[in-house]
């Protein structure tokens, strides 16, 4: 049972495009086959999380094809079509049902097909069923559903939740209990909406303590309620997951598992094209030109994960083959050879010649478009890989958490050099992060440059103090002590303390193979593993009582979920896990959003600042 999550989402919405009906196949032209009403050109209106939603897997022309001649913004003035049937997808929120009970009352359009892209609370939907009896128009409004997919599908094996701030609001020491319960249950429900879309009901896998169980024993309950009622969105798959014997695993993680991976530089071109040139959702906006980079694009798809130099050659490769191929299509329709009359064989031979031109001109002409296309974005890194010394920061970080090793001299250079202060924060953070136990004298040398480059130490000493307590607590000789230690740093850095104090090791990347591959993999292979032995197991099938041990694998399948933001280097390191494993193992990616290193960094720095370890100028309180 292959994970096709993408194409599942897409399907879910076409089959809303084209008003609830069933497809014979989604991938046609909007209206074939269907009844007259089916035929009629439709108004889709979206409020901002559902077209965000829908921009990476539908664009203006796929829309037109399935009968959409309008896109609107719920949020915006609108005039009336009366003649025309409405598809609505929006959030179940209270605004968006006032703003739908309006334009019915006003008769904007003929009908209104209401979809909703989670459950509707039964508050929401008596609201919407009051006011639309209210105002004598609950005879437009055609039909009412849930469509469960409130997630962003990068692309086949990756997936966002459009939360950036998780992180903050979950570490925010000032954060209201209602608050965190209120994120927790937000991020449940997408995770729901995910499994839902794949119609399978996966066993859940995660450490304890912090909001990686916490959002597990949420989704569990949520699965057990849903799972209650026959038939649901899971009993249509229970026959293949049977016949097949197979379910996923769902793995989830905190970022605090994992920390470097989020602020490190890297050097391959997707995530330098994230990081410095701030891609989202598929779409990145220079200066002068707007560019989708998707599937859609065959360089992206061949050359994103290559190492930038790797890239800037096979731009040039791309294009001397393109100048050949024009150069050749010019000489075949250049006329007669020199020398020889022209006769009739040549004028046929001409005339093929000038035919194979013809139709290889469109094909062409997207090669130079995809070649210029690529052209601007590596000049456009170039220029930031020059002024700021990124390749330098790559190295030396790299140098660090791959090998163990410091060249302090580089290191110190770097800091006081070239680099926006954001890159020499994260390069500092990543100097603390890859070493147990940093030499004091080094340490105090970092903070000195940090200072001359005016750079708020915020992030530096936010984590050098979780550092300090996961030390305490490793150290710590009975389990009294470490009570008090984690209540001590509870008080002062929120709940996800627990997480972060479950090892230093977990702070550390293993270089080689990132700390969330290797714990994925041995999650996945189900053997008795010391590194995941305790983690706990969530099976929402299974009767509550039960210890579920049977279900711990082996999994074919997995989703990795990181709560707090992910990043493009961990879902390259999951994708190769799956390709070099034998037999193939499938990982889908997904994370509350998709951070560069410069968002994740701001977000520490706001921590620091929040726990009180901002400036320029700052030290930590005593210990």
């Amino acid at each position: 049972m292959a994970l096709s999550l993408r194409k599942k989402q897409l399907d879910l919405i076409v089959r809303v495009l084209h008003l609830n009906q069933q497809q014979g196949s989604l991938d046609g032209g909007g209206g074939g086959g269907g009844d007259g009403e089916e035929e009629a050109y439709k108004i889709l209106v979206m409020d901002s999380p559902c077209i965000a939603l829908l921009a990476p897997v539908l664009r203006v022309g796929d829309l037109r094809k399935h009968g959409v001649t309008l896109h609107l913004n719920i949020d915006k003035a609108r005039q009336q079509v009366p003649d025309a049937p409405a598809v609505y997808l929006v959030r179940p929120t209270a605004a968006n049902v006032d703003r739908i009970s309006a334009d019915a009352a006003a008769g904007l359009y003929a009908s209104f097909h209401i979809n909703f892209s989670t459950s509707v609370p039964r508050p929401i939907l008596e609201r919407l069923a009051s006011a639309t009896a209210a105002s004598r128009s609950a005879h437009r409004v055609a039909r009412v559903a849930d469509q469960y997919l409130d997630f962003v599908c990068l692309e086949e094996g990756l997936f966002s939740l459009a939360q950036p701030r998780a992180y903050v609001a979950l570490n925010d020491p000032a954060a209201a209990e209602a608050d965190i319960t209120a994120l927790i249950d937000a991020i449940a429900l997408g995770l729901f909406c995910v499994v839902a879309t794949l119609g399978t009901v996966p066993v859940i896998r995660c450490a304890r303590g912090g909001p990686a169980e916490m959002v597990a024993s949420a989704l569990d309950s949520r699965l057990r309620d849903h799972l209650i009622a026959k038939p649901n969105l899971f009993t249509e798959a229970t026959s293949t997951a049977v016949a097949s014997f197979q379910r996923p695993v769902l793995c989830l993680f905190d970022r605090n598992f994992e920390l470097s991976v989020g602020i490190q530089h890297d050097w391959s071109y997707r995530p330098l094209v994230h990081d410095v040139l701030s891609l989202k959702s598929n779409k990145l906006k220079l200066p002068a030109e707007k560019y989708d980079l998707d599937d859609s694009d065959p360089f992206w798809v061949a050359n994103s994960w290559s190492q930038f130099p790797k890239v800037a050659e096979e731009i040039e490769a791309q294009l001397a083959k393109y100048k050949q191929d024009v150069d050749e299509v010019n000489q075949r329709t250049g006329g007669g050879r020199d020398g020889v009359e022209f006769d009739g064989t040549d004028l046929i031979g001409n005339t093929k010649h000038l035919m194979n031109a013809v139709n290889s001109l469109p094909e062409l002409t997207e090669r130079k478009k995809m070649i210029d296309k690529h052209t601007n974005i590596a000049t456009a890194l170039l220029g930031h890989i020059k002024e700021r010394s990124l390749d330098g920061y790559c190295e030396c970080e790299n140098d660090m958490l791959a090998n163990g090793t410091m060249d302090r001299t580089k290191l110190l250079s770097l800091l006081r050099g070239k680099g926006t202060k954001e890159d020499k924060l994260r390069l500092a953070v990543t100097y603390l992060l890859s070493f147990e136990m940093p030499q004091p004298s080094d340490l105090e040398q970092v903070e000195a440059a940090l200072h001359e480059s005016q750079v708020d130490m915020s992030a530096f000493l936010y984590v050098k103090r979780i550092k300090s307590l996961n030390t305490q607590f490793s150290s710590a000789s009975s389990t009294e002590s470490k009570g008090n230690i984690v209540d001590w740093a509870e008080k002062l850095y929120g709940q996800s303390i627990i997480a972060m104090t479950t090892g230093v090791k977990n702070l550390l990347s293993d270089g080689r193979q990132l700390a969330l591959t290797r714990t994925v993999d041995a999650l996945m292979d189900g053997k008795p593993n010391p590194e995941v032995d305790n983690y706990l197991l969530f099976d929402p099938r299974a009767p509550k009582s039960g210890t579920g041990g049977q279900f711990r694998g082996p999994f074919r399948e997995a989703i990795v979920f990181m709560i707090g933001g992910g990043n493009y280097i961990e879902y390259r390191s999951l994708m190769e896990l799956g390709q070099r494993s034998q037999p193939s193992k499938q990982v889908i990616y997904g994370a509350t959003d998709i951070l560069n290193g410069v968002e994740f960094i701001q977000q520490l720095s706001e921590l620091g600042q929040k726990a009180g370890l901002g400036g320029v100028r700052s030290s930590l309180p005593p210990q």
